[in-house]
C-alpha cells in the first residue's frame, strides 16, 4: 500500500511528526532531503497506439457534449444591439468622402511658356562682362535711363586714338530709391564700355556743366572707378579734359590727389567752354547735351 506524503508526516494517534522550524540557518549542518514522486509514464508518439495521446481513449468525447448547431438560437435584427458610440461620425465621414468626390477641384494655372523672342530680350536685360579677369553680371534695364552717360566721340590724330566723352549731366539723382544699386551697375557698365571703346591711346572729355550737386558721383565711386581701369587703360590714357569745372571738382580732384599717381595728376586739364574744347580736340563726332550747350552760353556771356 502506497503512504502519501502527507499520511507520512502523521504519527498514529494523528499528532503532527514534522520538526519545528529552526530559529536560525545552519549553513554548515546536512539539510533533510524531500521525497520525489515518480510521475507516471506518458506516451508522447504521434500515433495511435495504446497509452498515445492521439489514442481513441483519450479522444473519445462523451455524448452529453455533442451539440446540434442546428438547435442553436441567433438573435433577430430586432433584438440585435445597435452601436451607437461612433454612427454618426462614422456616417459624417462617408457623406464628407462623396461631396468630395463630386465638387471638382479646381486645376491651377499652367505656367506660361518661355517664348524665344522673351529669351533674346531677356539676354538684352542682362550683360556678361569680364572686368579684371573676374566675370560681372550688369543689370541693364535699371542703368537704360543712364547708358548716355558714356559715348564714342571719334579719334583725334593718327591712328585709333579714341575720344571718350563722359557726361555727368547723365547720373542717377543721389535720392533714387535703388541709387547705390544703380551706380554699382553703371560703375561696371562704363568700365566694361570703356575697354570696348578703346584700342590704342585714347582721351576722356569730361563735360561737367549742367550737373547739380546731387547727381555728382561721390569720392568712392571715382576712387573705384580709377582703381578698376586695367593698366592697360591707365597707360593709354593720354588726357583728361574737364570741361565747365566747378570748385566741387576741384576740389575732390585735389583730395585725391594722394592717392592717384602723379603721371595720372599731369594729365588733368580744366577747359572753360566748348569754343577752347574745340581748340585740343575735332568736335565732328562729339556729342554735346543740350543742357551743356545752354550753360556754356550762360558761361560765355557772363565772361564777355
Amino acid at each position: 500500500m502506497d503512504i502519501t506524503y502527507e499520511e507520512d508526516m502523521l504519527s498514529p494517534d494523528g499528532t503532527d511528526n514534522r520538526p519545528d522550524p529552526p530559529n536560525s540557518l545552519d549553513l554548515n549542518g546536512a539539510h533533510p532531503q524531500r521525497k520525489k514522486l515518480a510521475a507516471p509514464d506518458i506516451n508522447l508518439s504521434l500515433d495511435q497506439s495504446e497509452g498515445s495521446i492521439l489514442s481513441d481513449d483519450n479522444l473519445d468525447t462523451p455524448d452529453d457534449l455533442d451539440i446540434n448547431v442546428d438547435d442553436l438560437d441567433t438573435p433577430d435584427e430586432a433584438d440585435s444591439l445597435e452601436y451607437t458610440g461612433h454612427g454618426n461620425e462614422l456616417e459624417w465621414e462617408a457623406e464628407q468622402k462623396t461631396m468630395e468626390k463630386e465638387v471638382p477641384k479646381e486645376e491651377g494655372e499652367p505656367i506660361p511658356e518661355y517664348t524665344a523672342e522673351e529669351e533674346r530680350q531677356d539676354a538684352r536685360l542682362w550683360r556678361t562682362v569680364v572686368i579684371g579677369e573676374q566675370e560681372h553680371r550688369i543689370d541693364m534695364k535699371c542703368i537704360e535711363p543712364y547708358q548716355k552717360v558714356i559715348s564714342h566721340g571719334g579719334y583725334y590724330g593718327d591712328g585709333l586714338n579714341a575720344i571718350i566723352v563722359f557726361a555727368a549731366c547723365f547720373l542717377p539723382d543721389s535720392n533714387l530709391a535703388d541709387y547705390h544699386y544703380v551706380m554699382e551697375n553703371l560703375f561696371l557698365y562704363v568700365i566694361s564700355t570703356l575697354e570696348l571703346m578703346v584700342a590704342e591711346d585714347y582721351m576722356i572729355v569730361y563735360l561737367n556743366g549742367a550737373t547739380p550737386r546731387r547727381k555728382m558721383p561721390g569720392l568712392g565711386w571715382m576712387k573705384r572707378c580709377y582703381q578698376m581701369i586695367d593698366r592697360r587703360l591707365r597707360k593709354n590714357l593720354k588726357s583728361f579734359i574737364i570741361v565747365h569745372p566747378s570748385w566741387f571738382i576741384r576740389t575732390i580732384l585735389a583730395v585725391t590727389r594722394p592717392f592717384i599717381s602723379s603721371k595720372f595728376s599731369s594729365k588733368i586739364k580744366y577747359v572753360n567752354s566748348l569754343a577752347e574744347l574745340g581748340e585740343l580736340i575735332p568736335m565732328e563726332y562729339v556729342h554735346i547735351p543740350e543742357s551743356i550747350v545752354k550753360i556754356d552760353k550762360q558761361v560765355n556771356e557772363s565772361t564777355s
